[in-house]
C-alpha cells in the first residue's frame, strides 16, 4: 500500500516541478454523499472477512493538507462537497449534520452543495445546522414558494479568485430530492428544473460576472453505463434522439454535461458510484467527476489552466491505481493530529451506547438479492410485523443499507442496515387495496418489495397492475373483501418510491405507532435470538404462471363487487 503514497507523491511532484512553465495548476478534491463517514471505519467493501480500516475525516485531512502544500505561485486548490453529508452514520444523524458541519469547518472546505438526504430533517432543523458553516452552501434551483426567493441558506453560486483566474462554482440539488423527502420538510420549497435553472445560471456567471470557469457542484450522477446510456440518448452529432424526455426522475449528470453549454468542470454524486477518471462530453468538453460514498475516498484531480487564455486545458490524476479517487487507508494516511481528536470527541458522544449487544444472527444476514427477497430484508419485515401486530408487512427494496454478520449484533449494527429515522405506521384495508399496493410494485420494470405475512407469485408477462397470479396473506387464500392490517414506514406513507396510492388511505384507518423502525429490530433481537431468518416462498418470480383458481375466484368476486 505504502507504493500508492509514493505514486500520489511523485505524481505531484511532478506536476509542482514547473516543467511547463505556461500553465497554472488547480487541484479540486471533493466528498460526495460522506452520509456522516467523518469517523473510522472497515472497509468490508474490500474484504468482508479481514477488512482494512479506513481513517475517514482525519486521514482526508492528511492528504488535503498534504495537496494545499504543493500551492505555490503557479498552482492553488479547492476543497467541494457535493451533498448527502450527514445523514447515514450515528455522528451525522444524532448531530443532525452539526458534527460534519464542524469538521467541515475544522478543515476548511470552500463550498457544499445540498443532496436530497439534507431533508430528512426539517427546513428549519436544517437551517439551525447550516448556520454553523463557515463556507458558502450553493445551490440554484432551490427556492422558497413563501418569497420567490432562495431560502437564507444557500446562494445561487459564488466567484473565487485563484491564481488570478475568476471561478464561478454554481451548486445545483437533483429534483429527486421531491419524490425522496418527507412532504412536511419541503412543504415551502420547489425544485426547480436542474437544466433550466443551470442554463440561466452558467450564462450570468459568464456574461455578467466575467468567470472564466465555470465549475457545477450538482447532486446528480453519470448513468451505470456512461457510454451505452449516451448512445440511447444522442446521435453521431450530439443531438438529442428524442424530442421530449419523458424520464420520471431529475437530469443526470450527462444529459446536463451535454446539454447545458459553458460548463468546464461538473463534479457530481448522488448515485455512490465513482469513477476512475472524468467523463467528458465529446461535444461540449465539460469534464465529469464523482466518487463513493460514506467518506471511504478524497476526490482529487488537477485543472491544468492556460495562463494565457485563463481556460481549461487539460487535467492530471494523482495516482495510477485509483485514478481521481483515493482509498483513505488509514495505515497509508496518518490521520491528522489536529483533526482526529476533534472527530473523536464528536463520535464518542454520538455513539455512546452504540456497541451493547442487544441478540445474536445464527446466519449472515446479508442482502444479497433473490429477486426481492434478502437475509437482512426480510429479517426488518418479519421485525415490523412483530412489533405491531400485522398481517402484512413491506419495505422498499432501497431501504436497506448494509449485512449483519452471524454472532453479537450491536445497536451499532443494526443503525448501519438502517441508518434513517424512518417510523413505523400501520394502516387497514381491504385485500383488493392490498394487491394493489403489491402490483404497484411490479408494474413497468420495477422490482417489487420486501414482504413479510404474504406469499406471493407475479409474471412479467402479464399486462401491469394484472401479474399478481397468486397472493395468500397468513397462509390462506387472498380474500379481496377482507379487512387486513398493514405496516410499513412513515416514508412510505407519504406516498414515496412509487407509492402514492397509500396517500389515499383515510386518516381514520392509520395508526402512527411513534415506534423507530431500527428499535423495532432491536426488540426482535432481543424476543427472537439467535435470528434464524430464511429466503422463503414469500415473494417470486415465474414468468410462466397462470392465476390460481383462488386468484380467478377472489378477483371475480371483487369485480361483481364493484358493478
Amino acid at each position: 500500500m505504502k507504493s500508492k503514497i509514493i505514486l500520489i507523491i511523485l505524481s505531484f511532484l511532478f506536476l509542482a516541478s514547473g516543467i511547463f512553465a505556461e500553465d497554472l495548476y488547480l487541484d479540486i478534491m471533493f466528498t460526495n454523499d460522506m452520509h456522516g463517514g467523518i469517523d473510522r471505519s472497515e472497509a468490508t467493501f474490500i474484504n468482508p472477512d479481514f477488512p482494512p480500516r479506513l481513517g475517514g475525516g482525519a486521514s482526508a485531512a492528511t492528504l488535503i493538507k498534504y495537496a494545499r502544500s504543493l500551492s505555490n505561485a503557479q498552482r492553488s486548490s479547492l476543497l467541494f462537497d457535493i451533498g448527502d453529508f450527514f445523514q447515514g452514520r450515528p455522528v451525522g444523524t444524532i448531530t443532525k449534520g452539526k458534527a460534519i458541519i464542524e469538521y467541515m469547518n475544522a478543515i476548511g472546505y470552500d463550498a457544499m452543495t445540498l443532496g436530497n438526504h439534507e431533508f430528512d430533517i426539517t427546513e428549519d432543523e436544517l437551517k439551525e445546522t447550516l448556520a454553523l458553516a463557515k463556507f458558502p452552501v450553493v445551490s440554484c434551483n432551490i427556492i422558497d414558494k413563501r418569497t420567490g426567493d432562495f431560502p437564507p441558506y444557500v446562494v445561487p453560486y459564488i466567484i473565487v479568485d485563484r491564481l488570478s483566474v475568476r471561478i464561478a462554482i454554481i451548486g445545483l440539488t437533483t429534483t429527486d430530492t421531491e419524490k425522496m423527502s418527507f412532504p412536511e420538510n419541503i412543504k415551502n420549497l420547489d425544485f426547480l428544473d436542474e437544466k433550466e435553472s443551470l442554463t440561466k445560471y452558467v450564462k450570468i456567471v459568464r456574461e455578467e460576472e466575467q468567470a472564466d470557469i465555470v465549475i457545477v457542484l450538482g447532486h446528480a450522477g453519470l448513468p451505470y453505463d456512461n457510454v451505452e446510456t449516451y448512445l440511447t440518448r444522442y446521435d453521431n452529432k450530439g443531438n438529442p434522439l428524442f424530442t421530449e424526455r419523458y424520464a420520471v426522475w431529475g437530469y443526470d449528470a450527462q444529459e446536463l454535461a451535454r446539454e447545458v453549454p459553458g460548463i468546464d468542470l461538473f463534479v457530481g454524486g448522488h448515485i455512490h458510484k465513482g469513477i476512475p477518471s472524468p467523463w467528458i462530453d465529446p461535444y461540449t468538453h465539460t469534464m465529469v467527476i464523482q466518487g463513493y460514498a460514506y467518506g471511504s475516498n478524497l476526490g482529487w484531480m488537477t485543472l491544468t489552466i492556460d495562463s494565457e487564455t485563463k481556460s481549461v486545458s487539460g487535467y492530471k490524476l494523482p495516482a495510477l491505481t485509483d485514478g481521481l479517487m483515493i482509498t483513505l487507508f488509514e495505515e497509508e494516511f496518518i490521520p491528522d493530529a489536529e483533526i482526529s481528536p476533534i472527530i473523536e470527541e464528536q463520535v464518542a458522544k454520538a455513539e455512546e451506547g452504540m456497541d451493547e449487544v442487544v441478540g445474536y444472527a445464527a446466519v449472515n444476514l446479508t442482502r444479497t438479492n433473490y429477486d426481492a427477497q434478502s437475509l437482512v430484508g426480510n429479517m426488518i419485515v418479519d421485525a415490523m410485523r412483530n412489533e405491531v401486530k400485522a398481517d402484512f408487512a413491506f419495505l422498499n427494496l432501497g431501504g436497506v443499507r448494509a449485512d449483519i454478520k452471524a454472532g453479537p449484533v450491536t445497536y451499532r449494527d443494526i443503525f448501519e442496515v438502517m441508518p434513517f429515522d424512518n417510523m413505523l405506521v400501520s394502516f387497514t384495508c381491504d385485500g383488493e387495496f392490498l394487491r394493489r399496493i403489491i402490483e404497484t410494485r411490479v408494474e413497468g420494470s420495477r422490482h417489487g418489495l420486501i414482504v413479510s405475512g404474504v406469499n406471493v407469485v407475479y409474471s412479467k408477462k402479464r399486462p401491469n397492475y394484472d401479474r399478481v397470479t397468486s397472493l395468500k396473506v397468513g397462509g390462506e387464500p387472498w380474500d379481496p373483501n377482507k379487512i387486513y392490517t398493514c405496516v410499513t414506514t412513515d416514508f412510505l406513507m407519504e406516498g414515496n418510491a412509487g407509492l402514492t396510492l397509500l396517500t389515499q388511505v383515510p386518516k381514520e384507518n392509520i395508526i402512527y405507532h411513534q415506534i423507530n423502525l431500527r428499535d423495532a429490530i432491536v426488540r426482535y433481537f432481543q424476543q427472537h435470538s439467535p435470528v434464524h431468518t430464511k429466503i422463503d416462498d414469500r415473494w417470486k418470480r415465474d414468468d410462466n404462471a397462470k392465476p390460481t383458481p383462488e386468484m380467478l375466484r377472489a378477483k371475480s368476486q371483487a369485480t361483481k363487487k364493484e358493478e
